[in-house]
C-alpha cells in the first residue's frame, strides 16, 4: 500500500529546497501532498510543488475542498507522516502552543501521524532560549526534530540553523516509515536516568544524567511497535506515550524493578547511569555542618548489568559506556566482562555529547567485533539508529 507524506512548507528562504525533498520522496514511491503557508508562496510557487508532487497544493484554509469533507481533517487522516520543511521559528512557536492559524497548524493538531520538523533559520534565532524551549516541548510530546546543519546562511552568517541536507531529511522520513512496525511482538525493557544514594534526608550521591537518551529509546521502540517497560530514576522527562513507566530512586530499587520485569523481556537496554557506590549507613536526620571534616564510608551497589549478563540466555542485552578516555578500549572490556550483545559508547567530553544535551554521538560495539560509528544527531534520531543495530542482530534468531 502506498504511504502518504504530508509536506508542509513555511516562509523561509530555504523553502526552495523543499522542492528537492518533494521530488525525492516521490521517487521513493510515496504519495506526497503539499501544504504551504501564504508566506511560503513568496519563495516558491505552488505550481512548482504541484508539478513535482502530482497533487494539488493546499494554501488557503478556506479555499476549494471536496464537497462534504473538511480539508484539514481529511489530510490529517490520510497522513502516514507529516513533514514540515523548512520549519521557521514562527511555525515552531505556533505548533508548540497549539495555535492552528493556518492549514499546517490545523492539520497537525488533527493528525495521529508522526510529525517531523526540519528547522531552518538564522543561527541566533535558532539558539534563542524561546526557540529552544519550544523545540524541547515539541520533542517531549513526540515530535521528531531533524537537527539543522552548520554552514553558510542566507544572511551571510555561518553557524547552526541551516536546513539539514536534503538527502538526510529524505533518509529520516523513509527510515521511519519503513521501521514503524519492525519491533511488533517484541517486549523491551529500558532503564533511564540517574539513581540517587542518600547520605541523610537532604543530601545524596548521584550524577548528571538527565534520562534523555533512555526516554528517547523507550519512545522510539514504542513507536516501532514494541511493548516497552521503562524503569526510570529521578528525571524531569515526560513519560513517553504508550510506555509503562516504573519510577525508582536508588540502585537497589532499580535492580528490584528490573528483575521483576526481566523474565518476560526479549531485549533489555540499560541506558541508566546507576551510581556505583552508596553510603554504608544513612543518617536519620540532616547532618549539621561542623568544623570537622566529614568522612563517608561507601559500599558497592549491585552491578545490575553484570547480573543480567550472567543469566541472559537468548535475550539481547545492550549496555552503555560513558567514558572520558580510552573510549573503545573501555567499552570493549565492559562488553566482554558483562556478557553484552551490544554496547553504546560515547565520549562525554565531546561537543554535543554526554549528559543533559539534546544531541549525542556514539560508537556501537558488537559482540563479533564490529564497530558502527553513529553521527552527531538528536537523541531521538540516535535512538532509532541504536534500535537499527539491535534489530540487525535479531536475525540470528536470538529473540
Amino acid at each position: 500500500m502506498v504511504k502518504t507524506v504530508i509536506v508542509g512548507i513555511t516562509g523561509s528562504i530555504a523553502a526552495y529546497k523543499a522542492a528537492e525533498v518533494v521530488r525525492g520522496l516521490c521517487k521513493q514511491g510515496l504519495k506526497v501532498q503539499v501544504m504551504m503557508t501564504e508566506r511560503a508562496t513568496q519563495f516558491i510557487t505552488p505550481l512548482t510543488l504541484e508539478t513535482l508532487s502530482g497533487n494539488p497544493v493546499v494554501v488557503d484554509m478556506f479555499g476549494k475542498y471536496q464537497q462534504g469533507k473538511v480539508q484539514h481533517i481529511t489530510l490529517a487522516k490520510q497522513a502516514d507522516l507529516v513533514l514540515i520543511v523548512p520549519a521557521t521559528a514562527a511555525t515552531i512557536g505556533r505548533l508548540a502552543t497549539g495555535i492552528a492559524s493556518d492549514m499546517i497548524g490545523a492539520t497537525i493538531l488533527a493528525t495521529q501521524a508522526p510529525v517531523f520538523l526540519s528547522p531552518a533559520m538564522n543561527s541566533q534565532m535558532y539558539k534563542h532560549p524561546i526557540v529552544q524551549d519550544n523545540l524541547k516541548h515539541l520533542r517531549e510530546i513526540g515530535y521528531q526534530i531533524i537537527t539543522p546543519a552548520v554552514g553558510p546562511l542566507a544572511c551571510g552568517d555561518i553557524g547552526d540553523g541551516r536546513l539539514a541536507d536534503v538527502s538526510h531529511i529524505i533518509e529520516q522520513v523513509i527510515s521511519h516509515l519503513d521501521a514503524q512496525t519492525d519491533l511488533v511482538g517484541k517486549n523491551i525493557l529500558v532503564t533511564a536516568g540517574p539513581t540517587r544514594e542518600f547520605i541523610d534526608p537532604v543530601r545524596f550521591i548521584s550524577n548528571p544524567s538527565s534520562g534523555k537518551m533512555g526516554y528517547a529509546l523507550a519512545r522510539a521502540a514504542a513507536g516501532r511497535g514494541a511493548e516497552v517497560v521503562l524503569v526510570s530514576g529521578p528525571t524531569a522527562e515526560q513519560p513517553p506515550a504508550g510506555v509503562k513507566v516504573s519510577k525508582v530512586t536508588t540502585a537497589v530499587e532499580m535492580l528490584r524493578e528490573v528483575m521483576e520485569h526481566y523474565p518476560g523481556m526479549d531485549i533489555i537496554i540499560k541506558a541508566a547511569a546507576v551510581v556505583d557506590y552508596r553510603p554504608v549507613s544513612r543518617a536519620r536526620q540532616k547532618i549539621k555542618k561542623g568544623d570537622a571534616e566529614l568522612q563517608l564510608t561507601l559500599e558497592r551497589n549491585p552491578d545490575i548489568l553484570e547480573l543480567l549478563g550472567g543469566q541472559k540466555g537468548q535475550k539481547i542485552l545492550v549496555g552503555f559506556a560513558a567514558e572520558t578516555q580510552d573510549l573503545l578500549k573501555n567499552a570493549r572490556e565492559k562488553l566482554q566482562r558483562k556478557n553484552l550483545d551490544l554496547i553504546v559508547a560515547n565520549d562525554i567530553g565531546r561537543a554535543g555529547a554526554g549528559f543533559s544535551t539534546d544531541t549525542n554521538i556514539a560508537s556501537v560495539l558488537h559482540r563479533d567485533g564490529r564497530i558502527v560509528e553513529l553521527p552527531l544527531c538528536s537523541k531521538t534520531q540516535l535512538a532509532h539508529l541504536i534500535l537499527d543495530e539491535i534489530i540487525s542482530i535479531t536475525s540470528d534468531d536470538k529473540v
